[in-house]
């Protein structure tokens, strides 16, 4: 699994990807996270605001910071 940060550096997408960094270690999931901070590259994805949540190349989020059962059900394959 790959999950993706989408964002430029900002303070939001520093959160969000401490967030998931958290939910991912305390479930104990296989996932792979990267960082995406080229603005080319976020704008790839069609997100007009970050930060951007990735997971296996389709955007689950953008513009805002989910809850933590948010992201773990999205991990998990959930809407």
């Amino acid at each position: 699994m790959i999950i993706k940060i989408l964002g430029t550096g900002c303070a939001k997408c520093n959160t969000l990807e401490n967030k998931v960094k958290e939910v991912v270690a305390k479930n104990s999931i296989n996932a792979e996270i990267l960082k995406v901070s080229e603005l080319k590259d976020i704008m790839s994805y069609g997100i007009m605001m970050t930060p951007g949540l990735v997971i296996n190349e389709k955007v689950v989020s953008f513009g805002n910071i989910p809850k933590d059962d948010q992201i773990l059900n999205w991990i998990k394959g959930g809407n």
